[in-house]
């Protein structure tokens, strides 16, 4: 139910829903359920708001819907803060200042946080979906991340810590001058992390493809594409989640796109 799938109105059976919200911890946020919120200088536009501080989130995660000629021409990001889009569907026009890119499904743009993002629908007239991403750059003397773009499409998957069922993608460069970065975690059926990972990073993951069974402070949760999951880091205000997750389902591999802080130690 709700504005994603376009079904309102009451629906037949109980109210229920597989959303769990654990404030500072963890989230399983799905579909079903999602809200449009009104944010300025996104036209023509479905938001909703997915991990954020007030989850307990030091970034901010976005799913939006771009209709017609809808975007933000404003201005997204700057003096100080990084961003990232990546394109579900459809076909957009993002830019990095006054540079332009033409991004199609499985696009992505990084622009640091000396520079504005903007973006708009090109998908004649259809709808276009986006996974936007902002978060507040830590400096490093003597280092300056650059504008990034791509399309995963392009990139080598390379098997994730030995494992050939399991592959990842890394969207930004491996360098020091990046305090964050994006990847792609794909499990084919039956596949699963090696051990249940407990660390200072914490993660926000939108669900690309597949079904999984996710462990989050060994709690096993279903979850399915389309859902998001925030995974907090041990730190003074937040318990960290300990996660691992294992692929279910046949047909498709279960995949998703998440963020991760790196390359800073922690600031006292």
């Amino acid at each position: 139910m709700g504005y994603l799938n376009h079904n309102q109105g009451y629906r037949e059976g109980l109210l229920e829903t597989r959303a769990v919200i654990k404030k500072d911890n963890y989230a399983v946020i799905v579909p079903d359920g999602l809200v449009n919120n009104v944010v300025p200088e996104f036209e023509d536009c479905d938001v909703t708001i997915l991990g954020s501080p007030r989850l307990g989130a030091r970034f901010v995660d976005y799913l939006v819907t771009l209709k017609d000629q809808g975007g933000n021409t404003q201005g997204f990001g700057g003096d100080g803060i990084q961003t990232f889009i990546y394109v579900v569907y459809g076909n957009i026009n993002a830019y990095a200042g006054d540079e332009k890119y033409e991004l199609s499904q499985g696009g992505y743009l990084y622009v640091p946080a000396d520079q504005v993002m903007k973006f708009e629908n090109n998908n004649n007239n259809e709808d276009s979906r986006v996974f936007l991403y902002k978060k507040r750059y830590q400096p490093l003397e003597g280092h300056k991340p650059e504008v990034v773009t791509g399309n995963v499409n392009d990139l080598k998957a390379e098997p994730y810590e030995g494992m050939k069922e399991v592959l990842v993608q890394d969207l930004l460069p491996k360098d020091i001058a990046y305090d964050m970065n994006i990847h792609i975690l794909s499990f084919e059926p039956g596949a699963s992390h090696g051990y249940v990972e407990t660390h200072v990073q914490e993660h926000g993951a939108y669900v690309l493809s597949g079904r999984g069974m996710y462990n989050l402070d060994n709690e096993w949760l279903p979850v399915d594409k389309g859902d998001y999951i925030f995974m907090g880091a041990y730190a003074p205000q937040a318990t960290y989640a300990p996660q691992a997750t294992y692929a279910i389902g046949l047909e498709e591999p279960f995949a998703y796109i998440y963020s991760k802080d790196a390359n800073r130690d922690i600031e006292l």
